[in-house]
């Protein structure tokens, strides 16, 4: 029906968001529904878990944003934990590089085996990185070893 003010339409409800924020989910999601599930950020579960797992700002970020998903959350807190432990080894391995090559005579040596093991160190965490953006990003729940238990006690989640 036109009008002086433009079309009106009176047959069609107003938009409404299929997830209340506010009301509970009755039904208990699975590890397969996972993926189809929207977060607090819009964005599907296994996406915004995946994307938190880039260490530290993708941790703080979706730890900060998801509110309501259990398994971005733990993802999240996982990669803050991962995170720290990776910059802090960076921080260590460059003290420990500076006192070996301050060393006479040998320092050099030392400094460059140093370097070696401090280059398949930081392999190994890239390793550990894209294994856990993969896990995440197919909808699997996995566990950093010795991280994965700490983001679980941090998310107050049992299993």
């Amino acid at each position: 029906m036109l009008t002086g003010r433009g079309l009106v339409n009176k047959g069609m409800p107003d938009p409404v968001d299929p997830i209340d924020p506010v009301a509970p989910s009755t039904q208990p999601v699975s590890d397969s529904d996972r993926s189809a599930r929207p977060t607090s950020t819009g964005l599907p579960s296994n996406v915004a878990a995946a994307l938190a797992c880039f260490p530290l700002i993708g941790g703080i970020i979706f730890y900060i944003l998801e509110k309501r998903d259990g398994f971005v959350r733990f993802y999240a807190m996982q990669s803050i934990i991962f995170g720290a432990a990776w910059f802090l080894f960076n921080i260590l391995s460059s003290i420990m590089h500076g006192i070996l090559g301050a060393i006479p005579g040998l320092g050099g040596l030392l400094a460059g085996l140093w370097a070696l093991v401090s280059a398949l160190v930081q392999v190994g965490f890239l390793i550990v990185l894209i294994v856990a953006i993969v896990k995440a990003f197919s909808g699997v729940r996995w566990d950093i070893p010795w991280v994965g238990p700490m983001a679980r006690k941090q998310t107050n989640e049992t299993v």
